[in-house]
C-alpha cells in the first residue's frame, strides 16, 4: 500500500505525518499515570516520547517509576534505529500479569542515549493509561506500542494495510 494522504490536522493538533524518520527523541512536560490490576503502578512526570513517522509517539518512563511492577520477560527484538530491546511482564494489583507488556533498550544506539533506563508500554493490556489527563488509545494492530491522544492526527500506522507504509 502506498503512503496514505494525512488526515487535516485540527487547531491543536500534530501530524504524525510530520515526524521524522529516523525518529527524534524528545522530553515532554507531561504526567503519566498507569492503572494496572486495579492498582495505581506507575505515576510520573519524568517522561521522553520517540517520533516516528505515521506513528503516534511512544512514551519512555524511568524503570524507577515502575517501582516492583516489572520483571524480565521473554524474548528480544531489534530496532535498526534504537538497537537491540528486552522485555518486561508487567505485574499489577490481584496478581494481575501481562507477559511482554513493557520494553527498553539497555544499550542504546548513538542519538538514543536518552531511553537508556527508560521503559516504553503497551496501553492496551493495561486498565488505564493516562497522559496529561487524558486516557490514551493503543496504536492500532497490536504490533506498534504507540498511545494515541486528541492531540494526534493520522493515519497511523498499523491499521490494516499499512505494512508498506
Amino acid at each position: 500500500m502506498s503512503r496514505p494522504a494525512p488526515d487535516p490536522v485540527r487547531p491543536g493538533q500534530e501530524s504524525v505525518w510530520d515526524y521524522p524518520r529516523p525518529p527524534r527523541v524528545e522530553r515532554v512536560d507531561k504526567r503519566v499515570q498507569i492503572d494496572f490490576g486495579g492498582t495505581r503502578i506507575v505515576d510520573t512526570d519524568d517522561v521522553v516520547r520517540v517520533l516516528e513517522t505515521s506513528h503516534p509517539p511512544v512514551y519512555y518512563l524511568p524503570i524507577s517509576a515502575f517501582g516492583g511492577a516489572l520483571t524480565l520477560g521473554e524474548g528480544a527484538s531489534f530496532c535498526e534505529f534504537k538497537g537491540g530491546a528486552r522485555y518486561f511482564d508487567v505485574h499489577g494489583g490481584g496478581g494481575a500479569v501481562a507477559p511482554r507488556a513493557a520494553w527498553n533498550y539497555p544499550h542504546p544506539m548513538p542519538g538514543y542515549e536518552a531511553l537508556e533506563d527508560r521503559v516504553a508500554l503497551y496501553a492496551g493490556p493495561m486498565d488505564r493509561v493516562v497522559l496529561a489527563g487524558e486516557t490514551v488509545e493503543p496504536q492500532p494492530g497490536g504490533f506498534y506500542g504507540g498511545w494515541v491522544t486528541a492531540d494526534l492526527a493520522g493515519p497511523f500506522k498499523g491499521v490494516p494495510g499499512s505494512m508498506g507504509w
